[in-house]
């Protein structure tokens, strides 16, 4: 079977695995970066807690020891179904199967100014474009002599309450309590403002009615301006107009709040769901299709337990690719989707964060909360390299209250060297 996989993220990349060295396959893996990327610590990346490098693998480093799984860089422009080949930029790949596994990106829901001036965080670069613009920020503030221009370089404005806002967020309260006073004493920091906007009525709408609120405590005791039942209406780049009337003065707003899947060209309009998800039905085939299946965020399933579609998580992509996988190398009767929840949990600060756990019904915060969510992202990240680095790195973030990464890198001009 001739088997083209979209996309090396968590879904894509643990099928391509699961199917490594399995007499019958021949599989090409296609992505547009060459690495995998740790999405869940992409915040720490923008706050410069952790190297790129540390978060990301090699993809062809993967698979060095697999006879029949070939990695090509490629941006897809589009899936032919009917000749059952996939068009890239670098040539067209035959299929016998396609799994779409190509994620999702940020949803700016239509507005183009926003989309413009605010910082999204769904890949390693834009978590590294996000850093360098908020240390920069800091840098342009020692040269300011107005007031107003002051207060938008140092203000922060997170927009969503969901885990990567909340962890995001607490991130940049540390930074603002335990590292900016000491390389910029210049600069007063108790007039630097770090906002956290939420449309709905809590933080972690997703998680338990304790684990809302007992993140919003934390936000608010490391001194973030917690914002719920707000809505923005646009931000220009200097300033944020919210539904209410009232503004933030900022030219830095991180975008948290929405995403949509990446739906390679090709899918029939009808088949795209809210959200710009791919329905398919409950073996993640494509609905209308029995050799195209879609996994992760990308894809839109209706099951009992959720008949508004998954969470866009890593969980539920891996268990699609495990069931995907299955099936595949089975002749037997192919197997429903059936998601099961581990639990949920995100990180707000230093020794602080929540973890909710379903089977058995199970509430963890604070320090105990904080030591298990470590210990399972250093778990799931690749590499024994990457670990051991990320551990390095939080080891000593966390003895010297301090980070080493805040390096600002400028653009090579190539009129100056010539």
């Amino acid at each position: 079977m001739k088997l083209v996989i979209l996309g090396g993220g968590f879904g894509g990349l643990r099928l391509a695995r699961k199917l490594s060295n399995k007499a019958g396959f021949d599989i090409t893996l296609i992505d547009r970066f060459n690495y995998h990327q740790f999405q869940p610590l992409f915040y720490q990346v923008a706050t410069a807690g952790l190297d790129a490098s540390n978060i990301s693998f090699p993809l062809r480093k993967v698979f060095q020891k697999s006879r029949n799984v070939r990695f090509r860089m490629a941006d897809v422009q589009s899936i032919d179904a009917a000749a059952k080949k996939v068009i890239t930029n670098t040539g067209d790949y035959a299929y016998d199967a396609l799994v779409i596994a190509t994620g999702a990106d940020t949803n700016f829901f239509g507005n183009e100014m926003l989309k413009e001036n605010a910082f999204p965080m769904k890949s390693t670069v834009e978590a590294l474009q996000l850093r360098h613009r908020l240390l920069h920020n800091f840098e342009d503030a020692l040269h300011t002599a107005s007031d107003l221009e002051m207060q938008r370089l140092m203000n922060v404005v997170v927009v969503g309450a969901g885990p990567t806002g909340v962890e995001l967020s607490g991130a940049i309260a540390d930074m603002k309590r335990f590292v900016l006073p000491k390389d910029y004493p210049e600069l007063d920091f108790s007039k630097m403002k770090i906002y956290l906007l939420e449309g709905s009525g809590k933080t972690l709408a997703a998680m338990s009615e304790k684990s809302a609120r007992q993140s919003q405590a934390y936000l608010e005791k490391l001194g973030v301006n917690v914002l719920t039942n707000t809505l923005l209406k646009e931000y220009d780049g200097k300033t944020v107009y919210l539904q209410d009337g009232n503004t933030i003065e900022t030219s830095m707003l991180i975008w948290a709040a929405g995403i949509k899947g990446n739906v390679p060209p090709g899918i029939k309009p009808e088949m795209i769901a809210r959200g710009n998800r791919i329905r398919v039905n409950r073996y993640c085939q494509v609905n209308g299709s029995e050799n195209i299946y879609a996994v992760g965020d990308v894809a839109y399933m209706e099951e009992p337990a959720y008949p508004a579609g998954h969470p866009q998580v890593a969980p539920v992509a891996m268990q699609m690719a495990d069931l995907v996988a299955k099936n595949l190398q089975s002749n037997t009767m192919k197997k429903d989707f059936v998601y099961n929840d581990k639990g949920s949990m995100a990180t707000v600060g230093r020794n602080l964060a929540v973890v909710d756990m379903p089977r058995p019904k199970l509430h963890f915060g604070g320090f105990l909360a904080w030591m298990i969510w470590m210990g399972l992202h250093l778990m799931l990240i690749l590499g024994v390299k990457n670990r051991f680095f990320v551990f390095c790195n939080w080891l000593y973030n966390y003895v010297t209250y301090d980070q080493n990464l805040r390096l600002i890198f400028k653009e090579f001009d190539r009129e100056s060297k010539r």
